[in-house]
């Protein structure tokens, strides 16, 4: 008769591909289950952070959901940051875990469901009567929300008998939100006259933009209403017309596109939350901008919004373009801007003063010889703003920021295994810095592992916690507890079976091109342990320290 855990195994893999995690004892009746009676392939991280991770950066590069698992106790409090993450970024996924035994905890046991809630978190606890409903209602939760849940197994229950595993069930999730009612009507006839009448309209995107699937008909929008485009760092690539957009808005944007970006008289955003790394403190549009804004949450999330709608992006799109008619309401705004020449960046200097590489010079060296088809994944710290300044991709799910929703550090190696998993046809890029890099180096062994020849890492290696020595070094504070000792992160690739180089001039980075040049099947996974100054900072930092001060 089938067990408790066979019920949980079989219905997930109903519905994910991927289970990424660490066995222990509370979930090993669960693998069991997994590997012996589904399709669902496991794949084994090094830590267990690792493992809700990799399920993040899964259902990013993919838009599928994924899964983690852990056991209990220590296992589970070390998925908590990386759960955390997923809840602020509104990523679904389910994490399976082991949890204390009905009659009470034992020694080693902690209060789970209350730690998962303290990070945002719901659980759902399987019995033996209801393992593969409470299976289908937690995927339910994580779709319909976006957020991600747990399921919990107690150890005494992994091993009853259930019953017959239920045919297959699909979770519902609600249609996409659609404007009803007068109110909104007024609200949509209202924003379609101030984009008809605009003689300097621009149109700006976010990652839910991306996620309605507006991509095609924001472009008509912006072809129609003559319109200047721009996306912020998750909703890169959604509108189709490169030639009028002026690439990410806010910290990550070029100097000479925000410029132009304060001389709009109507700015409409669509699926983007506004936070302030985005809105440049406040000063991303000027005083004469009229701001709509078209989102799925209760209300305007800025207070420069004078317009709001509540509705999907595709939707609310659609309902613009009915109302605008067929001809076009553009005044020819658009023909007059140079984008491609407003959103280069800086190419910096091949060595900074300190006779170490110049970042920016590096990210753009790098960006000429990275393959095309490529995904970046990106942990947090101060080098966050040279890949997203300087390297183009060609869509949303192709740049992804595993960290920065909740403002963490070492969740690098581990999403690069997500997305080799989800994309195994694209090479997957690593963006992480020196102190990450050594918090998740337990993962560079499964990145490896996973990505092989489809994968690289770029290490931004300065010696320190760049982004503290930013702001608190510059404040006087006492730097030792700042810097970090040179690691030679090359020689740790190596170590784990791939191929490590250590760059300290441009023409270092040839090794790139020869690894580019070959077939993937053949080539090791590449880490590039850049030696880059700490002395150049981030333009999008400077914008923070300018903020606080």
């Amino acid at each position: 008769m089938p067990s408790v855990s066979a019920h949980v195994a079989v219905t997930l893999a109903q519905h994910v591909s991927h289970v990424f995690g660490v066995m222990g004892n509370g979930n090993a009746y669960v693998l069991d289950a997994l590997e012996r009676q589904t399709a669902c392939e496991f794949v084994a991280v090094r830590h267990e952070a690792g493992g809700v991770v990799a399920a993040d950066a899964h259902m990013r590069a993919s838009g599928r959901i994924a899964a983690a698992t852990s056991t209990y106790g220590a296992g589970f409090t070390n998925t908590l940051t990386p759960l955390a993450e997923a809840a602020q970024a509104r990523v679904p996924l389910v994490l399976v875990v082991g949890d204390e035994p009905t009659p009470g905890p034992r020694p080693w046991d902690v209060d789970q469901i209350a730690l998962a809630s303290a990070v945002g978190v719901r659980t759902y606890t399987v019995g033996e009567r209801d393992a593969a409903a409470t299976v289908l209602v937690a995927l339910e939760h994580a779709l319909t929300h976006s957020r991600p849940v747990v399921i919990a197994v107690p150890y005494d229950v992994a091993t009853r008998e259930a019953g017959p595993i239920p045919e297959l069930l699909s979770p519902r999730v609600p249609a996409p939100l659609s404007p009803a009612g007068p109110l909104a009507d007024a609200a949509l006839d209202r924003l379609a006259g101030a984009l008809g009448g605009a003689k300097r309209p621009f149109l700006l995107a976010g990652r839910g933009a991306w996620l309605s699937g507006a991509g095609e008909d924001l472009g008509r929008l912006a072809s129609r209403t003559g319109a200047v485009t721009g996306s912020t760092a998750l909703g890169r690539g959604v509108f189709p017309e490169t030639q009028y957009d002026l690439g990410v808005v806010g910290g990550f944007g070029a100097e000479a596109a925000m410029e132009l970006i304060r001389e709009a008289d109507v700015a409409v955003v669509f699926g983007a939350g506004l936070n302030q790394f985005t809105m440049r403190f406040g000063q991303l549009f000027g005083p004469g901008t009229a701001v709509f804004q078209v989102d799925t949450a209760a209300s305007a999330t800025h207070p420069h919004v004078g317009g709001f709608v509540r509705g999907d992006a595709a939707v609310v799109a659609r309902g613009l373009l009915e109302r605008l008619g067929s001809e076009p309401t553009g005044r020819g705004w658009r023909e007059e801007v140079d984008a491609e020449g407003l959103r280069a960046q800086a190419p910096g200097d091949e060595l900074a003063a300190d006779g170490r590489l110049d970042p920016r010079s590096a990210a753009t060296r790098i960006a000429e010889l990275l393959p095309e088809d490529r995904v970046v994944v990106s942990d947090g710290g101060h080098f966050i703003g040279w890949a997203n300044m300087y390297w183009p991709v060609a869509s949303p799910d192709r740049m992804m920021m595993v960290g920065t929703a909740f403002q963490s550090i070492g969740q690098g190696f581990p999403s690069v295994v997500g997305a080799a998993a989800a994309r195994p046809e694209s090479t997957v890029v690593l963006t992480t810095g020196d102190g990450g890099g050594l918090m998740a180096i337990a993962d560079l062994e499964s990145a490896i592992r996973v990505a092989g020849g489809r994968g690289m890492a770029v290490v931004w290696n300065d010696a320190a916690y760049g982004a503290e020595i930013n702001v608190y070094g510059r404040k006087g504070l006492a730097r030792a507890p700042m810097l970090i000792p040179e690691v030679d992160f090359a020689a740790a690739a190596e170590a784990f079976g791939g191929h490590g180089v250590v760059v300290r001039t441009l023409e270092d980075l040839e090794a790139l091109k020869v690894w580019a040049a070959q077939d993937p099947a053949e080539r090791p996974f590449l880490l590039l342990d850049l030696r880059v100054s700490g002395t150049v900072v981030a333009p999008y930092q400077e914008e923070i320290l300018r903020a606080n001060s």
